[in-house]
């Protein structure tokens, strides 16, 4: 029976993809998002609205049913009016995380994609591969996938496929990762991010323990220790490891090289013949993220070297190390990195090449500044060459409780201490300006950051200024 959902946030990255799943079922959506009343990304809520999604203020106006359905983020508090709404009129009320696991664990084959970094790609380099070999998969990803996105899909986060093969991309960041039993469970590394190690351990160690079987990279500490914790405890084949270099793992990358647009590098699988593959995405954590993904599909049995072709087509990911365009010399890059891993990925890749780095950071957050102060001002001191520039404006705040002691001239101050250039500036206009003032043929501009869709915005306007 078809039913009425109603998603408060739903211009989303996380949430856009499930609404259109939940929508390609059969039900009826509408949603609201502060980003349209406030006029952002305009583009996106004409193309929601032409798919048949019926927009409302997030004002409590769209929630007036009891028999509606109300999905909020994780962030959504009670004060939020479409909450609101909802407790009035008796509607049911599921987070995001809630409504993604009773689908994916409805789904008798399931692929989750966890880690604090790679998930989007690995995710998109499962579905193209899936996709490639005929198996049909429905996936709901955090960002666009480039193979997908077309004139009618320029939002391509999600694929419609069949019922009976589910991949997703799962969160540790609010514990709900706890929520899904996964058929194959890929972990692609696990840091400091949102939460303690401590309670990180205990939410990745029971997702792998849920799983049929596991894909786990020994290059990282901690999924290393759970791969040798699952070798201990539980039958041969639980679990299949992958490395950069690591003769040990049932897949491993060897003879790493750069290219222009990507990377080369050796193929290695336990038992059978080394193969040569070329990727189309860049950076030695590209190459971690496809042995992850073959990990993944062959736990399904496509075959390594079906899973190969697709890979080398594999296009990538929106706002992964995106080339905006090069005007006058200089390149605008538009990239996701937001946390101390993805950061270092991005710096140390695009350091395979010469030229100095004009870096935007825009953080999403004051409480990962906080709790990761640290580890941001060693992680660009220690990568940042000495010509590099750090500039970086506030971080994004849309209101609500948190803890605001720790802001980005804290970041700047201990960069430029360990001997790099840092600059913290009110806004992310200033930022900008200050680029185009010292920008010089040869620099590379890199727009960092999540959670705002207009950074990519921002992005190819600073380089139409240049």
């Amino acid at each position: 029976m078809n039913k009425d959902y109603f998603f408060c946030g739903v211009g989303g990255s996380g949430m856009l993809p499930l609404a259109m799943i939940v929508q390609a079922q059969g039900n009826r959506i509408a949603g609201s998002d502060r980003a349209l009343d406030q006029g952002r990304t305009p583009d996106k809520f004409d193309w929601l609205r032409a798919h048949g999604v019926a927009l409302h203020p997030q004002d409590g106006s769209g929630v007036t049913r009891a028999d509606q359905i109300v999905v909020a983020t994780g962030a959504v508090e009670d004060t939020v009016p479409d909450i609101g709404a909802a407790r009035r009129v008796g509607a049911v009320i599921k987070t995001r995380p809630q409504l993604l696991s009773e689908l994916f664990n409805a789904a008798p084959t399931s692929i989750g994609v966890a880690g604090t970094s790679g998930k989007s790609t690995i995710t998109g380099m499962v579905a193209w591969i899936l996709d490639r070999a005929g198996r049909r998969p429905t996936v709901v990803n955090g960002a666009v996938m480039k193979n997908f996105a077309d004139a009618d899909h320029p939002f391509a986060s999600a694929l419609v496929g069949g019922p009976d093969l589910f991949v997703a991309e799962v969160d540790e960041s609010d514990g709900s990762i706890a929520r899904y039993d996964a058929t194959v469970a890929v972990v692609s590394n696990i840091s400091l991010d949102h939460k303690s190690m401590e309670e990180l351990r205990d939410l990745f160690g029971g997702f792998v323990g849920r799983a049929t079987t596991a894909v786990l990279n020994l290059d990282n500490p901690e999924t290393a220790a759970l791969a040798q914790e699952l070798a201990l405890a539980l039958p041969t084949g639980k679990a299949i490891t992958f490395a950069l270099g690591e003769e040990d793992a049932d897949l491993s990358a060897h003879d790493l090289k750069p290219l222009p647009t990507g990377m080369s590098f050796e193929l290695r699988v336990r038992g059978e013949a080394p193969r040569p593959v070329v990727l189309n995405v860049p950076g030695a954590h590209n190459v971690a993220n496809a042995l992850a993904a073959l990990g993944a599909v062959k736990a399904l049995g496509v075959t390594v070297d079906a899973a190969v072709e697709a890979l080398e087509s594999f296009a990538g990911i929106r706002r992964r190390l995106e080339v905006v365009g090069t005007r006058n010399g200089v390149t605008v890059i538009d990239d996701f990195a937001h946390n101390p891993d993805k950061i270092a990925a991005t710096l140390k890749t695009l350091h395979a090449f010469d030229g100095r780095l004009l870096i935007l950071f825009q953080p999403h957050g004051f409480g990962p500044l906080k709790l990761m102060q640290r580890e941001f001002i060693e992680g660009f001191a220690g990568l940042m060459r000495e010509n590099d520039v750090l500039l970086m404006p506030e971080p994004v705040y849309y209101g609500g409780t948190t803890d605001r002691s720790v802001g980005s001239e804290d970041i700047a101050a201990g960069v430029r201490a360990e001997g790099r250039q840092a600059e913290a500036l009110a806004t992310r206009a200033d930022c900008g300006d200050r680029i185009v003032e010292i920008v010089k043929p040869g620099d590379r501009v890199v727009v960092m950051g999540a959670r705002d869709d207009s950074l990519s915005s921002f992005a190819a306007e600073l380089l139409a200024r240049l």
